[in-house]
């Protein structure tokens, strides 16, 4: 689930707290890289655990009006589709979702609020209206409203990203990167897999990995000598005065262009390019394409590099 884009991210966070922070503890630093790893795994949980939740919460409101002292004939029999939706069922039962819960310890329990109003959102939506008005009552047309829910709904809506801010810091930077693999793992769903439908692990693979825990490392271990060579190629600039984060943007694309190969330059480019734009000035992007085109130039005429 977390990709490379998410890896970047993270590790030119981390890397940049390092030189703030003053700490020389690598150890400690790379524990705290994996740690920020951890969380965006854990917004994707708690995203997909959301919808049991808000789900389980709906069926208690609708328990409470049909116990009330003197309920409608609504109360008495209301339209129970949400609660008997099949795709979250089959959620609540999943295996890998519930092991994740058990051994971290994910719950909605201390944002009751939040539940309630994101339950309320949904009840007074389109979707909402759209899914109890749809003949098709099958798993199909369950799973589609949540994947729309998601869609129209929740994903890019300010309260609910500020939200999830709020919980957690780790989040800040992940919430719309995970709530796209939110969307992916919904549609992927298959009614025939019960509780043992997969979710996405945490890293693809070991290679994954390992790039987020070398980029990390190479970064700072060969920090003194990257940024020399930054350094000189910054002409008619004082380095004092260059953003500190275009600094560590560049230290982190040269560390990822000399120990990744087997990544086109025009990817890692591309990278960090946005990744300036989003995190540094508006001009970043232009100044940081051109000192970087200019060191990989260097580094092709001394041999170090060999791609394109």
């Amino acid at each position: 689930m977390i990709n490379r884009n998410l890896i970047r991210i993270k590790v030119l966070q981390i890397v940049y707290s390092y030189y703030q922070n003053g700490n020389g503890d690598l150890k400690t630093t790379e524990k705290e890289l994996m740690f920020s790893l951890q969380k965006s795994y854990e917004l994707y949980n708690a995203l997909l655990l959301l919808i049991v939740e808000v789900t389980n919460l709906h069926r208690r409101n609708l328990d409470v009006r049909k116990h009330r002292y003197m309920p409608t004939a609504e109360d008495l029999n209301p339209n129970t589709r949400l609660i008997d939706n099949r795709f979250t069922a089959q959620l609540a039962e999943n295996e890998m979702l519930n092991k994740y819960i058990s051994e971290y310890g994910l719950s909605w329990s201390n944002d009751e609020d939040f539940v309630k109003w994101v339950l309320d959102l949904i009840l007074s939506s389109d979707v909402y209206a759209e899914y109890l008005a749809n003949q098709d009552d099958s798993y199909a047309t369950d799973r589609e409203f949540w994947r729309l829910v998601f869609k129209r709904v929740i994903c890019g809506n300010e309260d609910f990203v500020e939200h999830l801010e709020d919980r957690s810091i780790y989040w800040n930077d992940d919430i719309d990167i995970v709530e796209t693999f939110t969307l992916k793992t919904i549609k992927k769903f298959d009614e025939t897999a019960g509780a043992k439908q997969p979710l996405l692990p945490m890293f693809k693979d070991d290679e994954d990995r390992v790039f987020a825990v070398q980029l990390f490392r190479q970064s700072l271990l060969k920090g003194k000598e990257l940024r020399e060579r930054i350094n000189r190629h910054i002409k008619n600039w004082e380095a004092d005065r260059i953003a500190n984060m275009d600094m560590i943007i560049m230290q982190v694309a040269l560390t990822e262009i000399l120990t990744f190969p087997t990544i086109p330059l025009n990817v890692t480019f591309n990278e960090y390019i946005d990744a300036a734009k989003y995190y540094s000035t508006p001009k970043s992007g232009i100044f940081i394409n051109g000192i970087l085109d200019s060191i990989v130039g260097e580094l092709k005429a001394e041999k170090l590099l060999f791609k394109d």
